[in-house]
């Protein structure tokens, strides 16, 4: 009797840790669907704003991250843009468009860029606006999110503070940090005579705007960015053509700093 008691007793607890496992799994099944990078978004298309200057519109840097996620197997998303040129977030807060489509809803990510921001007072601003921004994506049901520029060739200098101002602003709006600026120093490690900046001296070459939508590519879809296509059109027409083997090096770069600095 003692035996089949002690046998019942084993098969109960057996039946109950069973039970238990069952339920962490479902848990983590649940937890694995949902948020950025999920299986879910792949499997639908993401919804993403953009609101900045020139460093986002010029080549199209949304589009590119449309191509980008369509070329790996992923819905395309959806990536609008409110954006004017020299423009920092201040001058958004101000003239009001970005709130309104912001408070429109349905949006993902909501993505705020403004200039180098490496002086006190730029810092100052960045971090007030992403604030204030952030309030109203979250009201929204989005998540925010800093896009790290770069400064211009004239303020090489000024990289450190650029990217000590945009980690300040992700971190205090608990948002995203896509560090394309510090994928570029990855990338001049790799290579030096790399052609980021266009012959202004700070608006991105093709190249540059690659590297940056390959830094947003992977951490909106928690991708590995090795391996993406290195041409492809977008669709106003024009066509992104990376040499392979500087592809390579830029996606190798991007995955360096989102590996450092990705929130």
């Amino acid at each position: 009797m003692r035996g089949l008691r002690n046998g019942s007793i084993l098969k109960r607890q057996l039946f109950d840790a069973l039970r238990v496992a069952s339920v962490i799994v479902l848990l983590v099944s649940s937890v694995a669907s949902k948020g950025l990078g999920g299986q879910e978004e792949r499997a639908r298309a993401l919804r993403v704003l953009f609101v900045g200057n020139s460093l986002t519109y010029t080549n199209d840097l949304p589009a590119i991250v449309e191509a980008l996620a369509e070329a790996a197997g992923a819905a395309r998303p959806s990536c609008k843009a409110v954006v004017a040129g020299g423009y920092s977030l201040e001058d958004h807060w101000n003239q009001g468009t970005a709130r309104k489509v912001i408070a429109q809803g349905g949006w993902d990510v909501v993505v705020l860029q403004q200039g180098p921001s490496a002086s006190t007072e730029g810092r100052a601003s960045l971090l007030e606006y992403a604030r204030r921004f952030a309030e109203e994506i979250r009201r929204a049901g989005a998540r925010p999110a800093l896009y790290m520029v770069w400064p211009s060739t004239q303020r090489k200098g000024d990289f450190d503070g650029v990217v000590e101002s945009y980690k300040q602003a992700a971190e205090e709006t608990k948002g995203l940090l896509f560090p394309a600026g510090e994928a570029w120093r990855a990338a001049w490690r790799r290579n030096p005579k790399l052609a980021l900046y266009s012959a202004d001296g700070l608006h991105p070459t093709p190249a540059g705007s690659y590297l940056a939508a390959l830094t947003i590519y992977q951490q909106l879809y928690a991708q590995t960015p090795n391996g993406l296509p290195a041409s492809f059109k977008l669709r106003n027409g024009m066509k992104i053509e990376i040499p392979p083997e500087e592809a390579r090096l830029l996606q190798e770069a991007a995955a360096e700093a989102n590996r450092k600095f990705a929130r």
